[in-house]
């Protein structure tokens, strides 16, 4: 279990939490009592390598050394690969399991980079790995079998890399998600007819106005929306609302700071004024959508520092600021701002429309290899019928032919052999040549001596 934060002392990076700063993993406070210990759960990064990232700072955390290090360490020693140096002083045992880390992840690697090529129809393409494994920029592609500190430098600067950029990815993702579904709203009304379409766009416009009826949405990390939270969530007397309990009581796995989880599950009922799963005219997209963009307001305004975590100190300095109590009007929810513009939209819709060509031409051709395919097996079929009717012809004129060479089944055809040469054929006995005639009989029999007078000598 984690422990607790003292009340009152000053807050202390806990081992590995600064390389979690980086890599926007949250640790365990706590060292592991012994290294077979149960690693750590975080939260899913949303990187494709996010599994071997969480195995190597699990592995990493049991050596004593190496977090002896890491707690002396900043944010800068980390980023730069200064700290990276020091596991050449880690235990046998944990270079070890980074080793085999590191062969799995290559492995799994050469796994997906061979069923990309098995999509793209190339199974009998030789596949260089070495040079494919070079745009995976988490590990080292030179040395595929031993985890060495070039490992370590460079997982953490991609993973610092892509993190900063996975806001950023997930918000133009949002917006082709928006522009798709404009484009196939239009395309919905074109193909219906004059009353049909202002049937549903009267629907649309009503589906609209009732989205937006909702209560007023609290500015994310202000004073009215965490005192909504303290109590309408923690059932809290809101004039007795105090930033540093709050704090204390939402810091949910205790390790002294809030990290992204933990301030979005403070937006869930602002959100729930806005979406409901049950309304048709709700989009629960977009409510990821508006839950980031809170996250991503309470971060720019409180994480002074841009270390995607915040601290009691950063927290309680917000609390102070005039922005904190001031709300104004509230928060303009994700439909208030267009997500895209016009001339966007129709360079996306240029795009589907060549994507739609260029999938039409690869379905016709497709289409045409399948019925040269079958053509192909007509003809293969016919073959196969010809050849089995000759193979069945052979097979009659060969017992044609058996049968007329097959000898009289009667007992003068038959042939006798001596036994010790097996052979050779002699007559058959005397007794079974009764009815043999006179002529094959008068062959058959030696020869007789001429009779010679006896004359004295």
């Amino acid at each position: 279990m984690p422990t607790s934060v003292p009340r009152g002392a000053p807050l202390l990076l806990p081992p590995l939490l600064m390389l979690s700063v980086v890599l926007a993993v949250p640790l365990d406070r706590a060292a592991p009592h012994q290294e077979d210990s149960q690693a750590t759960e975080s939260p899913d990064t949303g990187l494709y390598y996010h599994r071997y990232l969480q195995e190597v700072i699990n592995v990493l955390e049991t050596d004593g050394h190496f977090r002896e290090k890491l707690q002396a360490a900043n944010a800068e020693d980390i980023k730069s690969g200064k700290l990276s140096r020091e596991l050449d002083f880690v235990s046998h045992h944990v270079r070890t399991k980074l080793d085999e880390l590191k062969r799995q992840e290559v492995s799994r690697l050469r796994m997906l980079l061979k069923a990309k090529m098995d999509a793209k129809q190339e199974p009998n393409l030789q596949v260089d790995h070495l040079n494919l494994l070079k745009q995976f920029e988490h590990l080292d592609p030179q040395n595929q079998h031993t985890f060495e500190a070039r490992d370590l430098e460079m997982l953490i600067q991609t993973a610092t890399r892509d993190l900063a950029q996975y806001d950023a990815a997930h918000h133009q993702e949002f917006k082709r998600y928006e522009m798709l579904k404009e484009h196939e709203r239009r395309r919905y009304l074109e193909s219906l007819g004059e009353e049909q379409r202002k049937e549903a766009e009267r629907k649309l416009q009503e589906q609209q106005r009732r989205h937006r009826e909702h209560p007023k949405v609290n500015v994310p990390g202000s004073q009215a929306q965490l005192k909504e939270v303290w109590e309408e969530l923690d059932g809290l007397d809101p004039n007795r609302f105090n930033p540093k309990t709050f704090f204390i009581l939402h810091d949910i796995n205790s390790d002294g700071v809030l990290d992204e989880q933990e301030l979005e599950a403070l937006f869930t009922k602002e959100l729930e004024k806005v979406y409901d799963p049950k309304n048709e005219e709700d989009d629960m997209r977009e409510m990821e959508e508006e839950r980031l963009r809170m996250r991503e307001h309470v971060m720019k305004n409180v994480d002074t520092n841009q270390d995607r975590l915040v601290t009691l100190e950063e927290f309680l300095a917000s609390t102070q600021r005039k922005e904190f109590g001031d709300t104004g009007e509230g928060w303009k929810t994700v439909e208030m701002y267009p997500a895209y513009t016009e001339e966007e939209l129709r360079r996306f819709e240029e795009e589907l429309a060549a994507r739609e060509a260029e999938l039409n031409a690869k379905a016709q051709r497709l289409s045409q290899e399948t019925e040269a395919l079958g053509r192909s097996q007509d003809r293969l079929e016919a073959q196969k019928r010809e050849l089995q009717q000759a193979v069945l012809q052979m097979e009659q004129r060969k017992q044609q032919q058996q049968e007329q060479n097959v000898p009289p089944s009667k007992p003068e055809g038959k042939l006798q052999f001596r036994a010790d040469t097996g052979d050779a054929p002699v007559p058959a006995p005397a007794g079974d040549q009764k009815d043999v005639a006179p002529e094959k009989k008068a062959a058959e029999q030696p020869p007789e001596l001429p009779q010679l007078d006896p004359q004295p000598l």
